[in-house]
């Protein structure tokens, strides 16, 4: 285990994106990072969530993260218990709104702005549409780093398989607006006539679709014409950040075998992609005494022997005999049955591929993390030293 390596990129990287399976913590190891690093390192952190979970509003004390970024009170760091030497930041993606600046900011003209937004189509491709959402939400993470405002953003991610259409949502944005596709869907409005081909789909797709459908498709491509150069260059930029070594990957996953298998997949993905897992972060691990053989032999002993055992403890703690027989076989067969676990996913473990990553483990927490002092709690364990 090498968790000095999480604390290198904390303090190095302007990009850290968390993936990973869903359910294991992937949202709170985000805000934590970046809580621990606004604290003990400095700088100004973001924590940039593009997934739809709003449990970072609730753990960082806000009264609630939209797209517009909101700072987080330095007083709650102290009353904590830690004085940030930074700040901490935290946004979470609205694809609306992300998607109507997007419009307003880069359309030729307030004209074809007010044509664009005003498109019933536009409504429900930028509202029901996960590939929107996906495209959107690397344009935004781009616009915020590119401010230059931030020494450090973490990005939380959805589960793994939709992080991946996070992630190559920009190479299928630039390959749809180089397409012949989507110059086959505007040539009406520049030419003004179909062609015989086109006429025949056209005309089933009036029937299927209707004729008011049809025109907004082409309106609304017509309408963003002037913008496909942007959005191609845009896309290839994003690809670019993500693959340079400003940006590093972290997979976030539990011990168990389902995860761990969600975990690898991912891992496996980052690789035929080229981008950079710098380190797997495994939460909630039990207490590696549990797998230990003289332990495991130690509550079979007591289960056997609880009626000795609790004859000895009801005599010197002066309790009834049969309560103490119950509680000490039911502390023998728990044992017992955690043991088990934890081998089982110390062997899990131990098969999980990381190449050239670190691993980081964080144990089992008695309590769920719901506040600034948790997330710190946990802070330390990610950049705790060997």
């Amino acid at each position: 285990m090498a968790s000095r390596d999480l604390l290198s990129l904390l303090e190095t990287k302007e990009i850290i994106i968390t993936c990973g399976p869903g359910g294991v913590g992937k949202t709170t190891t985000a805000a934590a990072a970046a809580a621990i690093t606004a604290a003990r390192e400095g700088g100004r952190v973001l924590v940039l969530t593009v997934d739809p979970a709003r449990r970072l509003a609730d753990a960082l004390g806000v009264a609630g993260i939209g797209n517009d970024v909101v700072a987080v009170d330095p007083a709650l760091f102290a009353e904590a218990g830690m004085e940030a030497r930074g700040s901490l930041s935290a946004a979470m993606l609205d694809t609306k709104k992300s998607w109507d600046e997007l419009i307003a900011r880069h359309a030729p003209s307030e004209e074809t702005r007010d044509r664009i937004l005003s498109n019933p189509l536009y409504t429900s491709l930028t509202t029901r549409f996960v590939q929107s959402h996906d495209y959107i939400a690397m344009e935004r993470l781009y616009e915020l780093h590119a401010t230059g405002e931030w020494d450090l953003i973490v990005v939380d991610t959805p589960p793994t398989r939709n992080a991946l259409d996070f992630l190559d949502a920009p190479a299928r944005m630039a390959d749809f607006f180089s397409s012949r596709l989507l110059r086959w869907l505007i040539m009406p409005s520049r030419s003004g006539f179909l062609g015989i081909a086109s006429k025949g789909f056209a005309q089933v797709a009036d029937r299927i679709l209707g004729r008011q459908f049809l025109a907004d498709i082409t309106e609304f491509f017509g309408s963003l014409e002037s913008m496909y150069e942007g959005f191609v260059e845009r896309s290839q930029a994003v690809r670019r950040l993500l693959s340079d070594e400003r940006t590093a990957f972290v997979v976030v996953s539990s011990s168990e075998l389902v995860p761990l298998r969600e975990a690898t997949f991912f891992v496996e993905q980052l690789a035929t992609r080229n981008f950079l897992l710098a380190c797997v972060v495994l939460n909630r691990v039990l207490p590696r005494s549990l797998a230990d053989s003289s332990a495991t032999e130690a509550s079979l002993k007591i289960s056997q022997d609880s009626d000795h055992l609790a004859e000895q403890l009801g005599a010197e703690l002066k309790v009834d005999v049969n309560v103490a027989k119950r509680v000490l076989a039911t502390m023998g067969e728990s044992f017992t049955d955690l043991s088990v676990i934890a081998h089982r996913e110390a062997a899990a473990r131990a098969n999980f591929s990381l190449g050239s990553a670190s691993m980081v483990e964080v144990p089992l927490f008695d309590e769920d993390i719901h506040d600034l002092r948790g997330l710190l709690r946990l802070g330390e364990f990610l950049i705790a030293k060997d």
